[in-house]
């Protein structure tokens, strides 16, 4: 049984990379909470699957919009304000790209591009919700880093770079932000059992290793990290803050690297 937050209902919300995986189970979560959600993507296809598959009453709002491009973040944020009719009272900056790389293939260009996917969005994004925040008296902002850099992975050394950005931002924006009680805090999830990483990286070898790794003998779900981004969002974690919450099984916790 789902946890009712009832500051949820009626909140305007914005989920950035909603339309798949972590991002479409929060989209689903706030929904099913009665907020007014809007999400932010570059699937438009997916997108609208997904709002297909609510019921009228719990439909967010679509905006396609890739994220490396921050004049049309910006744009999609005040079209769906406008759109909602309400600034926005939280925001889940969950989008991100974490295709593995090697470091001898990495150029000045994708290296950029990497730290556009995964970082300056969030930034950004921030940015353009705040003042509407401040003028009704409060808000949430849930940035989203990994596990990934905190076990010392390899193979992606451009995304253990944002990620690890990430929750530095966290505490500034934190500490900049709470004077208008806006709270500012960092989700790290641990390996998440999304279609995408059973299709490209889930086999038998890494299952194992995750397990072992875990404190927890079961993999995390989706709906797991979308659970906590609701108690977050909600005015239940009112003196919640600055803070980096990991949502890992107890992998980090453990000790393994």
């Amino acid at each position: 049984m789902e946890t009712h937050f009832s500051s949820l209902v009626d909140m305007p919300v914005l989920v950035t990379g909603g339309a798949t995986g972590i991002g479409e189970a929060i989209v689903r979560r706030l929904a099913r909470s009665d907020a007014r959600v809007a999400f932010l993507d570059i699937n438009a296809d997916a997108a609208h699957a997904l709002i297909e598959s609510l019921d009228a009453k719990h439909r967010p709002l679509f905006l396609q919009t890739d994220m490396r491009h921050i004049e049309a973040v910006q744009d999609a944020i005040a079209g769906a304000q406008a759109e909602i009719g309400a600034p926005f009272r939280a925001l889940i900056n969950n989008a991100a790209n974490d295709e593995r790389h090697r470091i001898e293939d990495v150029t000045p260009d994708f290296w950029r591009e990497r730290m556009a996917v995964n970082l300056d969005h969030q930034f950004f994004c921030a940015q353009a919700v705040a003042e509407g925040m401040a003028d009704g008296k409060g808000g949430s902002i849930i940035n989203f880093g990994s596990c990934s850099w905190r076990l010392g992975l390899g193979g992606i050394p451009a995304y253990v770079t944002a990620k690890a950005a990430i929750e530095g931002l966290t505490r500034g924006l934190a500490r900049d932000l709470g004077p208008n009680r806006i709270r500012v805090n960092c989700l790290v999830p641990g390996f998440v059992k999304t279609q995408r990483q059973i299709d490209k990286w889930l086999t038998p070898e890494l299952h194992e290793i995750i397990l072992a790794g875990q404190c927890l003998p079961d993999l995390i779900e989706p709906v797991d990290i979308a659970n906590f981004v609701a108690f977050l969002a909600s005015d239940d974690s009112r003196m919640c803050t600055s803070q980096s919450f990991s949502i890992d099984a107890g992998w980090i916790s453990a000790g393994n690297t």
